[in-house]
Order: structure tokens, then sequence, then C-alpha cells
């Protein structure tokens, strides 16, 4: 099949990559450096699997920033393109989704087209009839950062979600056919039900996965606040088997593309139905980064100390990852600076001098020098030799 896909973020790469092991897919993204990598074969994200796939395995990939070359002789568009949540809005900005629906339909009107943003619950059967297309089906991703073509070889499931009334659900489970001809997995669970249910689906889970963040945070929060060893706390509830040992480990706050933005779109889509749960994961994040705040204050002697100088030791989510964006520490660094502290940040990726007006510092033993109060959301062994120094939740040095 000849494939086009609309973004090459996480999402629209790893999907490029899986599925030109077998099919012909060209990558259209509007950025000509990330276009000239994936042509010679560098991968313009941090993802161990993606570099070794473009660098060592033989693809039937092409990338162009020509939408009317990618979409002109496409069978199927995947669109994987962002939908950062509005506040203004309470809603996910879709505009980008629209644009290549758009396009598509100016270009190749035969098209099929397959959603793979995150979108509200109910956003695929209204711009089908927005659009008075029957081409338009839903599939979501459920992918982790730095992890997201391993997420594609080995799937935890496969869904796809096709609106009411559509003649699209035979593309559909071709294209979860594809999902499992490229995957390493076998026996992948796979699911097909309608859109709606599909992105709903998408925004529970992600939801879910906040609250569990959540959860062990405010854990954490109590026993720190009591003088409590919140590892041995976590370590006794994890031996329950209907929670588990996985995704326990405290940190600043959840962040990263999906978790914030897709907690508050499902908040949103909560609009006149009861609720009180949804709203308190909200919520919980907003807490957590004052709670931290707070306590990283302390640790520094402020006020009595009144210019302390704080470190920031990376701005990533985690390691493996290059993504900065709602990354939890940024709602720390905005809680310290409005105090009036000094702010500086090691950041070995970043070329700029300045983050946020907060100075960035590329030399590691000119930083650790100059900190009173050194913050890292997750601990690396090269701070081994300032602990003194550090203040850090992550108890499990991991995630």
């Amino acid at each position: 099949m000849r494939i086009t896909v609309a973004g090459t973020g996480y999402v629209g790469l790893s999907l490029a990559v899986l599925l030109s092991q077998h099919h012909d897919v060209i990558a259209l993204d509007i950025v000509p450096q990330k276009v000239d990598m994936i042509n010679n074969r560098r991968s313009p994200i941090a993802d161990a699997e993606i570099e070794d796939y473009l660098a060592n395995h033989d693809l039937r990939l092409t990338a162009t920033c020509d939408a009317k070359t990618a979409y002109g002789s496409a069978e199927l568009v995947i669109i994987a393109t962002p939908t950062n949540y509005d506040p203004q809005k309470n809603y996910f900005d879709t505009s980008s989704v629209e644009n290549v629906i758009e396009q598509v339909m100016t270009l190749n009107p035969s098209a099929a087209m397959v959603i793979k943003s995150t979108i509200p619950v109910g956003y695929t059967q209204s711009v089908s009839e927005k659009y008075q297309c029957n081409r338009i089906f839903f599939s979501p991703e459920f992918l982790r950062e730095g992890k997201a073509l391993y997420d594609n070889l080995y799937p935890s499931r496969i869904i796809v979600g096709v609106p009411e009334g559509s003649a699209i659900s035979d593309m559909a489970l071709r294209f979860a056919s594809m999902l499992q001809e490229g995957a390493i997995k076998d026996n992948i669970p796979t699911l097909s039900m309608k859109s709606t249910e599909a992105e709903a689906v998408k925004l529970f889970a992600n939801t879910y996965l906040a609250l569990r963040v959540s959860y062990f945070n405010e854990l954490d929060t109590f026993a720190e606040m009591r003088g409590l060893d919140t590892k041995s706390i976590i370590d006794g509830v994890g031996l329950d088997p209907r929670i588990g040992t996985h995704y326990n480990n405290p940190s600043f706050g959840y962040g990263g593309y999906c978790l914030p933005k897709d907690t508050k779109q499902l908040l949103a889509n909560y609009q006149n139905v009861p609720q009180n749960l949804i709203e308190a994961i909200v919520n919980a994040n907003h807490t957590r980064k004052d709670y931290i705040a707070d306590r990283i204050l302390d640790l520094a002697g402020y006020p009595k100390n009144s210019r302390p100088v704080i470190g920031i030791y990376r701005l990533v989510m985690k390691s493996g990852s290059d993504n900065f964006r709602q990354s939890s520490i940024q709602g720390v660094m905005k809680r310290l600076r409005a105090h009036g502290v000094d702010v500086v940040i090691y950041e070995p990726t970043l070329k700029e001098n300045e983050f946020f007006g907060n100075r960035v510092i590329t030399d590691f033993d000119e930083f650790k020098t100059i900190c009173h109060v050194i913050v890292a959301n997750r601990f690396s062994a090269e701070l081994t030799e300032v602990q003194d120094k550090i203040y850090t939740r992550d108890l499990y040095f991991r995630d």
C-alpha cells in the first residue's frame, strides 16, 4: 500500500518506520532539517529503535516537505500532527488535523485517512460530518517517549474506531492488520469499535496513568512531611498483585506530551457529567509542584538566604528522552522564579544561553560548584559526587 504519514514526531516517525518495512511510505513534515535527516537515515528524535531501524534496516521510506507529492498518490494518509491543549478554548487545538484533512480532500479525494493524533471524544464523528467525508477513522496510540518504535513493535493492543455510518470499516481493519504485520510481537489484542469509544479509550487510559503518578506522588508527600521512608511504604503497597510494582516511582509531577493535555481534555469532556476524581487528578499535579517548590526553598535556606542559587539538573522528562515540552520541572522552576531566587539550568543538549530567562550552563563542573541546591527529577550517576546538594524524589533510579 502507498502510505503518507503527516507529522514526524514520536507517533508519526515510529509509524512511518514500522510500516515502511512492507509498504511504500512518504513522511511529510514542514521542517526541512527533519526531512533531510530522515532521508539520510538519521533520526530527528531520540529513540534507540528508530535510530537503529533507519540506519540498519531496509525501509521503503522517503521524506518530503511537498504536500502535493506526499498526498497525491497515497491510498492511506496517517495524520500524526500535534494537538496541543488550548486553555483559552478548554479544548484540544485540532487545527493541524483539519488542515491535513482539507489538503487531502483537495489533492487526493479518494484517499482514506486515519487520525493518530490525540483528539477530544466525539471528534472523528464530528469532523466526518463537517467535511461530509466517510473515509476518516481513528486509531489511538499508546506510545512512550523514547520508546515509540519499540511500543509499535511490541504493542499492548491495537484499536481502530470507525464513525457511525462510515464506509471505512474495511480500510480500518486493513490498517490494523498492517500494524500487526510490522510488529514483532505475535497475537496482539486487537479491537474494533466506534470512533467515539476509541477516542475515550485513549483519554481514559492516559488519565489513569496520571492518576497513578499522582497517587504515588501524594503518598510521597505524606511520607516526606511525616519523616517516613517512602520507599518502604511503596514496596509494601506494591506487593498487592492488584496494585503492582510498576509506574510507582515518585516524581515532581506528571508531564510530557500527553498526560497534562489529555487529563485536561477529558475533564473538559465531562461538562454536564457528574465527577470528582477527574478534576482531582488535574489539580493534584498543581499541588505536587507547589509542594516540591516549597521543599526546595526550605533546603536552600530561603528566605533567610535571600538569593540562593538553585540548579536544575536536566529539563527532559526522563532518561532516554529529548522532550522538554510540559516537563514537570518547568512548573517547579516557574514557582521558584516567582520567589526571586536565582535558577540555573544544566542541560547539555541546549545550544541557547538562556531558557525562559534562566541561565543555561553546559559545564557540569561549573554547575555543581555554584549551586546551593541541585534539583533532579531523575537521578543520574554523575550526581553521586554532589549528593549532599541533591534534591530528588527518584527512589528507584528508573523511569
